[in-house]
């Protein structure tokens, strides 16, 4: 009698399952390698019961790593010790044949504890790889721990170039899917007069330089509003900025909405203000909704990735307020050339459609496994 083929096993490591792009890319892409008929396990070191998580497909397991309180231990060592160990008799005991890992030092732990068991550990560097690993000794120790993985995976060329020659080698880019939600015709009627943002209302995302732009502009646009999708500690310091620029009338901070791509499709223009990014996911689906889309160029290289300055968006300098109102007073000014802008910005879906970029992810780690 024919003995049943064993399913492959791939695991997914990351710090929890909160709502996030990084987060967001896992879960998709899990369900991706499940309907493919893999067996699939999300390892994720915390649950915050008190924060609002993406849910799992059916037929996914969920492992936490993190110690329970009769583990904990009053030294900081021992408790990173006991994670580690944790950690490792996850691998030991799920098996997985391949565990992808993201963010800092999670590809860390990733890489030390499938030491000396079958699984191979796949790290990647989602965001910007300077601010992933921020000090010298994390710096070190990428460059260092990095090469004793089975692959890394890097999302744009220019974040090569943070990391050493041996790991250089070894870099593999694969981009993220775009969220199916994405994928429609672009709406071709008459555009709201909204400027719209999507993005944690935090320093880095920059979001007062939006608000100096857009007030600088308010009289000349006067029909226009401002609405920025998100929720984050600045939240109060925008809104009395907002105020203090005399345009809290014409800006709007709904929070977090489930509905994101219906919301934004018929604004006019989309803005980015970041200081930093890897490959944003809010970006991308601003370009895949065809929306002229006006962004900054950080330092990961992930906006250029994506736009080709004066042909599907337009690129400007981070933290240059000046730029972003010229920038602005061009596009809203003239609706012909963004309108041009938007409909080359929707060519995107092809490039990032998840049945295309799914099988990139697929055949590298089909490559690993063996």
């Amino acid at each position: 009698m024919k003995m049943k083929e064993r399913k492959k096993h791939i695991a997914f490591y990351i710090g929890s399952l909160n709502k996030g792009g990084a987060e967001r890319v896992f879960v998709n892409l899990a369900d991706y390698f499940r309907q493919e008929g893999y067996r699939v396990t999300m390892v994720t070191q915390y649950r915050y019961a008190d924060q609002e998580e993406y849910v799992l497909p059916p037929g996914i397991k969920r492992v936490l790593s993190d110690l329970e309180a009769a583990e904990l231990s009053n030294s900081r060592l021992v408790n990173f010790c006991r994670r580690l160990r944790k950690l490792h008799r996850v691998w030991q005991s799920e098996q997985p044949d391949l565990v992808l890992s993201c963010i800092g030092k999670n590809n860390f732990m990733a890489i030390v504890t499938t030491m000396f068991t079958k699984t191979k550990p796949v790290v990647s560097v989602v965001g910007e790889a300077r601010e992933e690993y921020p000090s010298r000794l994390m710096h070190m120790l990428a460059n260092f721990l990095f090469p004793h993985a089975a692959g890394i995976v890097l999302q744009t060329e220019r974040a090569k170039y943070f990391f050493n020659k041996k790991v250089q080698r070894r870099v593999v880019i694969l981009p993220n899917s775009l969220n199916p939600d994405f994928i429609k015709p672009r709406y071709e009627g008459e555009r709201d007069k909204r400027i719209v943002a999507v993005g944690r209302l935090d320093a880095n995302k920059n979001h007062e330089m939006m608000l100096r732009a857009f007030a600088a502009l308010a009289d000349k646009y006067p029909e226009y509003t401002l609405t920025i999708y998100g929720e984050g500690e600045l939240r109060n310091y925008l809104e009395d900025l907002a105020g203090q620029l005399d345009i809290s009338q014409r800006v709007f901070l709904p929070g977090i909405i489930p509905d994101v791509a219906k919301q934004i499709e018929r604004a006019a223009l989309f803005l980015m203000t970041s200081y930093s990014e890897g490959v944003s996911n809010a970006l991308i689906e601003a370009l895949a909704s065809g929306l002229p889309v006006i962004s900054t160029d950080v330092p990961s290289g992930g906006t250029t990735e994506l736009i080709a300055d004066g042909e599907n968006g337009l690129i400007i300098p981070a933290g240059d307020t000046n730029a972003l109102e010229k920038a602005m007073d061009k596009l809203l000014g003239e609706p012909a050339y963004a309108d041009s802008l938007g409909r080359e910005a929707a060519k995107i879906q092809r490039r990032l459609a998840p049945e295309r970029v799914n099988l990139l992810w697929r055949q590298y780690f089909e490559g690993i496994i063996g």
